[in-house]
């Protein structure tokens, strides 16, 4: 427990950086920005590296949860300063370094990060320290991050922010970049998967579909899922066809705000979750999947983050009140909003469960019937 603690103290210093470069002009220029904010996330990994280097950690992860802990704290600040619900931090950041911060979608995307995405790392943090399995929160973390990261950084470029990208803006690379790395360590690392009987992996994968009501109710899920991702992709691509305008105008006109994060969002589902969807459906029929272990639970997390920023930004007073959704219809878009997020996580939860009917025919172990997968 000592050191997520020592790391959540730690991390509270940033309260104390924001303070003073809000309050020292030489700080308040935009290239001094961007070279000061660089330098803290150095200053910071280095402080980190050398409080643990009598006690090293055996993943290098630890140092990414720990130094991304430290920002999570200033984006809770960003997003609590643009709600007005504190002041004299961030001023300077809102006019000189990321303006696009003030949007909507970046609050409730702040929010996420300042309040899951801290969690998750504490967590991640302690489970390390106390020597237990972490490879799935991490593959949720990871999908969430780069979900995050990526509709983020495109929605500025493509967006009506493209036009005020300050140097700033390119204090982002680390936290796109890293979680790659992140996640492509941690599909390599072995799984946490618990033993299981080749008897029971057996048994479950004789039986179809229509025996197994739970997985025909996720896939009845995910292809209402790829329904939906398939109509939003071409809702935002501004498809002609009467029934994608109305839904537009009348349901979710945020689809259309120029801040260009709904757009992004909405083509990164249709191009990768959609395939994505597709795959689980395909696993959920054919038996000895074992990819869909870690898939699920990476997906989950890229959805649950997706979903927290669209629908929060769409009922959000930041957001123009044209592109707002609509009260006559609010009931059924939030509802369609939460199945499709409920569908990803409800899977995730049911493959890390139960894996059984996920597992390789090939068991590994002493040939005899009690053997076991792990």
């Amino acid at each position: 427990m000592v050191q997520e603690i020592c790391v959540f103290l730690f991390s509270l210093t940033a309260l104390g950086v924001l303070h003073i470069m809000n309050t020292v002009p030489a700080f308040q220029e935009p290239t001094v920005i961007m070279q000061t904010g660089l330098a803290v996330l150095v200053i910071v990994f280095i402080l980190i590296y050398l409080a643990s280097r009598y006690n090293p950690p055996k993943d290098p992860l630890f140092y990414v949860f720990a130094e991304f802990s430290f920002t999570c704290v200033i984006d809770i600040v960003s997003a609590l300063e643009y709600d007005g619900f504190i002041s004299g931090y961030m001023d300077f950041y809102q006019r000189l370094g990321e303006p696009y911060l003030g949007s909507a979608y970046a609050i409730m995307m702040c929010y996420w990060d300042g309040i899951v995405h801290f969690i998750i790392y504490l967590v991640l943090i302690r489970r390390m320290s106390s020597r237990k399995p972490y490879r799935n929160l991490g593959l949720f973390w990871a999908g969430s991050l780069l979900a995050n990261m990526t509709v983020f950084l495109m929605g500025i470029v493509v967006g009506k922010y493209g036009s005020e990208i300050y140097p700033a803006f390119w204090i982002n690379m680390p936290f796109l970049l890293l979680p790659i790395w992140g996640a492509i360590h941690l599909f390599q690392r072995p799984s946490d998967m618990p033993a299981v009987a080749v008897s029971k992996a057996v048994r479950e994968q004789k039986k179809a579909l229509i025996w197994r009501p739970l997985d025909l109710l996720l896939v009845i899920c995910l292809l209402g899922a790829m329904g939906f991702t398939l109509f939003r992709g071409l809702a935002v691509l501004d498809c002609p066809v009467e029934v994608f305008t109305t839904y537009t105008n009348q349901y979710e006109p945020y689809l259309k705000d120029p801040t260009g994060f709904p757009k992004v969002m909405m083509l990164l589902l249709l191009f990768h979750a959609l395939p994505l969807f597709s795959l689980f459906v395909y696993g959920l029929i054919t038996p000895g999947c074992t990819w869909m272990l870690d898939w699920t639970v990476y997906v989950a997390g890229a959805i649950l983050q997706t979903q927290w920023c669209h629908v929060g930004a769409s009922l959000h007073p930041r957001t123009a009140e044209a592109y707002r959704a609509p009260e006559s219809t609010l009931l059924p878009v939030l509802l369609l909003n939460l199945l499709y997020t409920a569908g990803p996580l409800l899977l995730a939860l049911r493959c890390t469960g139960d894996p059984a009917y996920f597992l390789s025919t090939a068991p590994v172990g002493q040939a005899n019937n009690e053997k076991k997968w792990s």
